[in-house]
């Protein structure tokens, strides 16, 4: 079993960062991507930046310059710097994880990014 567990959401102001973590455990064999989504009220979870093995990074276009993803490997760890927020930014954000190329997604619960004056 493998749980990922986020932190580090809360409210800030636009313009302001936040940094959210989230810890990979359980039976962490290997790591094949790790990456953020998130979803607003009434939309689609979207793609936020998601980091492969092979150190190809992806980021959602309204994100990039904005936002960086980063792996730690020894502690099955992935975070997300997220700068110059926008209230558009506003969602719950939800790690993602995959050991293999064809195995199963585990997702975390989510936690809250709340971007507002």
């Amino acid at each position: 079993q493998v749980q990922l567990v986020e932190s580090g959401g809360g409210l800030v102001q636009p313009g302001g960062s936040l940094r959210l973590s989230c810890v990979a455990s359980g039976n962490i064999f290997s790591i094949y991507t790790m990456g953020w989504y998130r979803q607003a009220p009434g939309k689609q979870r979207e793609l936020v930046a998601s980091q492969y093995t092979s150190d190809n990074v992806n980021y959602a276009d309204s994100v990039k310059g904005r936002f960086t993803i980063s792996i730690d490997n020894a502690k099955n760890t992935v975070y997300l710097q997220m700068n110059d927020l926008k209230p558009e930014d506003t969602a719950v954000y939800y790690c993602r994880l995959r050991r293999t190329q064809y195995g199963p997604t585990y997702w975390g619960q989510g936690t809250q990014v709340t971007v507002s004056s």
